[in-house]
Protein backbone atom coordinates (compact mmCIF):
# COMPACT_ATOMS: atom_id res chain seq x y z
CA UNK A 1 0.00 0.00 0.00
CA UNK A 2 1.31 3.09 -0.52
CA UNK A 3 2.35 6.12 1.94
CA UNK A 4 1.39 9.63 0.88
CA UNK A 5 2.80 12.31 3.18
CA UNK A 6 0.64 15.64 2.58
CA UNK A 7 -0.16 19.01 3.74
CA UNK A 8 -4.44 18.97 4.36
CA UNK A 9 -4.13 22.48 2.39
CA UNK A 10 -1.55 22.29 0.46
CA UNK A 11 -2.65 22.43 -3.50
CA UNK A 12 0.04 20.13 -4.82
CA UNK A 13 -0.82 17.84 -1.75
CA UNK A 14 -4.60 17.92 -2.65
CA UNK A 15 -3.68 16.82 -6.66
CA UNK A 16 -2.42 13.55 -5.31
CA UNK A 17 -5.04 12.84 -2.69
CA UNK A 18 -7.98 13.99 -5.43
CA UNK A 19 -6.54 11.55 -7.86
CA UNK A 20 -5.96 8.74 -5.50
CA UNK A 21 -9.80 8.85 -4.17
CA UNK A 22 -10.93 9.11 -7.66
CA UNK A 23 -8.93 6.15 -8.75
CA UNK A 24 -9.91 4.27 -5.55
CA UNK A 25 -6.14 3.55 -4.70
CA UNK A 26 -5.52 2.40 -1.17
CA UNK A 27 -3.17 4.63 0.72
CA UNK A 28 -2.01 5.34 4.07
CA UNK A 29 -1.74 9.41 4.77
CA UNK A 30 0.78 10.67 6.88
CA UNK A 31 0.02 14.67 7.59
CA UNK A 32 2.74 17.12 7.08
CA UNK A 33 2.67 20.41 8.45
CA UNK A 34 5.31 22.61 6.17
CA UNK A 35 3.97 26.10 8.61
CA UNK A 36 6.05 24.24 11.64
CA UNK A 37 8.96 22.86 9.98
CA UNK A 38 7.97 18.95 9.74
CA UNK A 39 9.40 18.83 5.80
CA UNK A 40 12.48 20.01 7.26
CA UNK A 41 13.68 17.52 10.01
CA UNK A 42 16.52 15.21 9.60
CA UNK A 43 13.47 12.07 8.96
CA UNK A 44 12.06 13.96 6.35
CA UNK A 45 14.56 15.28 4.18
CA UNK A 46 16.46 11.77 4.29
CA UNK A 47 13.00 10.24 2.46
CA UNK A 48 13.00 13.64 0.52
CA UNK A 49 16.08 15.98 -0.01
CA UNK A 50 13.83 18.92 -1.24
CA UNK A 51 12.28 19.19 1.64
CA UNK A 52 8.59 19.32 0.29
CA UNK A 53 5.05 17.39 0.52
CA UNK A 54 3.77 15.65 -1.38
CA UNK A 55 5.61 12.53 -1.14
CA UNK A 56 4.51 9.19 -2.48
CA UNK A 57 5.94 6.09 -0.85
CA UNK A 58 5.52 3.92 -3.47
CA UNK A 59 7.36 0.18 -2.38
CA UNK A 60 9.50 0.06 0.97
CA UNK A 61 12.27 3.07 0.90
CA UNK A 62 11.53 3.97 -2.79
CA UNK A 63 9.99 7.66 -2.69
CA UNK A 64 9.12 9.88 -5.40
CA UNK A 65 8.56 13.67 -5.12
CA UNK A 66 6.62 16.30 -7.42
CA UNK A 67 2.92 15.99 -7.18
CA UNK A 68 2.88 15.82 -11.11
CA UNK A 69 5.33 13.46 -11.41
CA UNK A 70 3.43 11.45 -8.18
CA UNK A 71 0.11 11.83 -11.15
CA UNK A 72 1.78 10.21 -13.90
CA UNK A 73 2.84 7.23 -11.71
CA UNK A 74 -0.64 6.65 -10.18
CA UNK A 75 -2.18 7.45 -13.17
CA UNK A 76 -0.43 5.04 -15.49
CA UNK A 77 -2.66 2.89 -17.30
CA UNK A 78 -5.93 4.21 -16.59
CA UNK A 79 -8.02 6.71 -18.80
CA UNK A 80 -6.63 9.90 -16.66
CA UNK A 81 -3.55 9.38 -17.85
CA UNK A 82 -3.98 8.16 -21.80
CA UNK A 83 -1.14 6.14 -23.99
CA UNK A 84 -1.94 8.35 -27.15
CA UNK A 85 1.31 10.06 -27.87
CA UNK A 86 -0.24 13.23 -28.77
CA UNK A 87 -2.64 12.99 -26.10
CA UNK A 88 0.33 12.55 -23.21
CA UNK A 89 1.97 15.33 -24.90
CA UNK A 90 -0.82 17.98 -24.53
CA UNK A 91 -1.27 16.40 -20.86
CA UNK A 92 2.36 17.21 -20.28
CA UNK A 93 1.74 20.60 -22.32
CA UNK A 94 -0.45 22.01 -19.65
CA UNK A 95 1.13 20.15 -16.79
CA UNK A 96 4.47 22.42 -17.56
CA UNK A 97 2.40 25.10 -17.87
CA UNK A 98 0.74 24.56 -14.49
CA UNK A 99 4.35 24.39 -12.58
CA UNK A 100 5.76 27.40 -14.67
CA UNK A 101 3.09 29.62 -15.04
CA UNK A 102 0.24 29.11 -12.84
CA UNK A 103 1.61 27.67 -9.21
CA UNK A 104 4.57 29.94 -8.78
CA UNK A 105 1.46 32.72 -8.96
CA UNK A 106 -1.28 31.49 -7.70
CA UNK A 107 0.27 29.00 -5.51
CA UNK A 108 2.49 31.23 -3.97
CA UNK A 109 -0.47 33.89 -3.27
CA UNK A 110 -2.50 31.41 -1.69
CA UNK A 111 0.31 30.30 0.31
CA UNK A 112 1.38 33.37 1.62
CA UNK A 113 -2.51 35.35 2.19
CA UNK A 114 -4.48 32.04 2.90
CA UNK A 115 -1.93 30.23 4.97
CA UNK A 116 0.17 32.42 6.19
CA UNK A 117 -0.43 34.47 9.46
CA UNK A 118 0.75 38.05 8.02
CA UNK A 119 1.97 37.07 5.08
CA UNK A 120 0.58 39.52 2.98
CA UNK A 121 2.25 42.10 4.94
CA UNK A 122 5.49 39.57 4.32
CA UNK A 123 5.06 39.72 0.66
CA UNK A 124 3.33 42.86 -0.09
CA UNK A 125 6.50 43.67 -2.35
CA UNK A 126 5.61 40.62 -4.60
CA UNK A 127 2.09 40.79 -4.84
CA UNK A 128 1.66 42.77 -7.78
CA UNK A 129 3.72 40.49 -9.79
CA UNK A 130 1.65 37.48 -8.35
CA UNK A 131 -1.80 39.27 -9.75
CA UNK A 132 -0.49 40.35 -12.70
CA UNK A 133 1.15 37.09 -13.72
CA UNK A 134 -1.96 34.95 -12.38
CA UNK A 135 -4.20 36.62 -14.55
CA UNK A 136 -2.42 36.91 -17.48
CA UNK A 137 -1.91 32.88 -16.49
CA UNK A 138 -5.75 32.42 -16.07
CA UNK A 139 -6.45 34.49 -19.32
CA UNK A 140 -4.90 31.69 -21.41
CA UNK A 141 -6.74 29.04 -19.60
CA UNK A 142 -9.98 31.13 -20.42
CA UNK A 143 -9.01 31.16 -24.24
CA UNK A 144 -8.58 27.35 -24.35
CA UNK A 145 -11.59 26.52 -22.37
CA UNK A 146 -13.69 28.69 -24.40
CA UNK A 147 -13.54 26.29 -27.24
CA UNK A 148 -12.95 23.15 -25.04
CA UNK A 149 -14.93 21.29 -21.76
CA UNK A 150 -11.06 19.87 -20.60
CA UNK A 151 -7.18 20.98 -21.17
CA UNK A 152 -5.87 17.69 -23.09
CA UNK A 153 -7.31 14.51 -24.89
CA UNK A 154 -10.79 15.98 -25.43
CA UNK A 155 -11.92 14.56 -21.71
CA UNK A 156 -10.84 14.79 -18.18
CA UNK A 157 -7.19 13.55 -17.43
CA UNK A 158 -4.65 14.26 -15.11
CA UNK A 159 -3.68 17.72 -17.02
CA UNK A 160 -7.29 18.96 -15.43
CA UNK A 161 -6.61 17.80 -12.01
CA UNK A 162 -2.73 19.36 -11.67
CA UNK A 163 -4.49 22.89 -12.88
CA UNK A 164 -7.73 22.49 -10.69
CA UNK A 165 -5.74 22.14 -7.52
CA UNK A 166 -5.06 25.74 -7.01
CA UNK A 167 -7.29 27.62 -10.13
CA UNK A 168 -10.36 26.53 -7.35
CA UNK A 169 -9.11 28.53 -4.81
CA UNK A 170 -7.71 31.60 -6.47
CA UNK A 171 -10.80 33.39 -4.94
CA UNK A 172 -9.09 32.96 -1.68
CA UNK A 173 -6.39 34.68 -2.65
CA UNK A 174 -7.24 38.19 -4.65
CA UNK A 175 -8.23 36.55 -7.72
CA UNK A 176 -11.48 37.29 -9.16
CA UNK A 177 -12.95 34.60 -11.31
CA UNK A 178 -16.07 37.10 -12.71
CA UNK A 179 -14.01 37.84 -15.46
CA UNK A 180 -13.29 34.15 -16.50
CA UNK A 181 -16.60 32.40 -17.30
CA UNK A 182 -15.06 29.46 -19.08
CA UNK A 183 -12.87 29.11 -16.02
CA UNK A 184 -16.08 29.21 -13.85
CA UNK A 185 -17.80 26.06 -15.58
CA UNK A 186 -14.64 24.01 -16.10
CA UNK A 187 -14.54 24.29 -12.39
CA UNK A 188 -18.08 23.10 -11.99
CA UNK A 189 -17.41 20.07 -14.15
CA UNK A 190 -14.25 18.97 -12.21
CA UNK A 191 -15.86 19.02 -8.89
CA UNK A 192 -18.28 16.86 -10.64
CA UNK A 193 -16.47 14.40 -11.86
CA UNK A 194 -17.03 10.69 -10.49
CA UNK A 195 -15.08 10.05 -7.04
CA UNK A 196 -14.43 13.88 -6.68
CA UNK A 197 -12.60 15.10 -3.02
CA UNK A 198 -12.77 18.68 -2.33
CA UNK A 199 -9.67 19.79 -0.36
CA UNK A 200 -10.82 19.60 2.79
CA UNK A 201 -11.56 15.73 2.57
CA UNK A 202 -10.06 13.45 4.96
CA UNK A 203 -10.17 9.30 4.38
CA UNK A 204 -11.42 7.49 7.58
CA UNK A 205 -9.21 4.66 6.44
CA UNK A 206 -7.61 3.79 2.85
CA UNK A 207 -10.25 3.33 -0.03
CA UNK A 208 -10.74 0.04 -0.93
CA UNK A 209 -9.09 -1.15 -4.37
CA UNK A 210 -11.15 -1.32 -7.35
Amino acid sequence: MFTLYSMQRSGNSYKTRLALAQLRIPYRLIEIDILKGESHTPEFLAKNPNGQVPLLEVAPGRYLAESNAILWYIAGGTPLAPDDRIDRAEILQWMFFEQHSLEPNLGAAYFWLALVKGGRDLQQHALEDWMEEGNRALGVMEKHLALHDFFAADRYTIADIALYAYTHVAEQCDYDLKAFPAIRAWLDRVAHEPGHVPMEFRPAAAMPAM
